[in-house]
């Protein structure tokens, strides 16, 4: 085989491999999942100060005053490939949960994302759903004693830099959905985590702001 028409069996192969890690959008009548109002709380953070019950692991998180509100923003832009900055909102230990939150992703070379964090037993083992700004997916990931898995995703347009956008993520038992902007893209089943903290998520030199983190969820215990 020669070099020319090996290096374009190489690119094609690789490319079937990339494609091939995320999968088709759930169907159009996939039944939505809820969590129950009765036996559940609702509660959440508009950031408009920092009450002390965050703890932030990599990155620099900062409160700060945007468009007249007050948000959260991850802003360290010199990490590594392999950084993901965190933080988890310990007030709460949450079991069933609909979680969201607005973000908007700023700026990033190697990565421009916002996440959302669910059923953290702490720093290194969580879910993280998470869209990006550079790529054109939305992936659904575990971390376990902190090496990230991709456990499903699917193709979206990317959401644009400097707006903000709306991911949620819906957890009833071993039943996880994930939406972005209203629409409904993932819907997997997973049973590693069972229940934890909430928390926000970027990677890499990613510099993104967070508003209005909801949720609705049965507590595991409280803080």
């Amino acid at each position: 085989m020669t070099g020319r028409f090996f290096t374009l069996f190489m690119v094609m192969g690789l490319s079937t491999v990339i494609g091939a890690c995320d999968d088709a959008p759930p169907a159009a009548d996939v039944g939505k999942i809820e969590i129950p109002a009765a036996g559940s709380e609702l509660v959440g953070d508009s950031f408009e100060h920092d009450r002390g019950d965050w703890q932030f692991f990599d990155g620099t998180w900062t409160y700060l005053s945007a468009d007249g509100n007050g948000v959260l923003e991850q802003s360290a832009g010199n990490l590594g490939r392999r950084a993901f900055p965190l933080a988890l909102w310990t007030r709460y230990r949450f079991t069933d949960l609909d979680v969201s939150v607005r973000f908007r992703p700023v700026s990033g070379k190697m990565d421009a994302s916002g996440g959302i964090v669910f059923r953290a037993r702490d720093g290194q083992n969580y879910y993280i759903a998470r869209a990006n700004s550079l790529e054109d997916n939305i992936r659904l990931y575990t971390f376990i004693d902190g090496r990230r898995s991709q456990i499903a995703g699917t193709a979206i347009p990317a959401p644009a830099l400097g707006k903000w956008h709306t991911l949620r993520a819906v957890a009833l038992g071993s039943h996880i959905q994930v939406y972005l902007n209203g629409t409904l893209y993932i819907d997997h089943q997973d049973q590693t985590f069972a229940g934890g903290y909430v928390g926000l998520w970027t990677k890499a030199d990613a510099i993104t702001d967070f508003d209005d983190l909801i949720v609705r969820g049965v507590t595991a215990d409280k803080k």
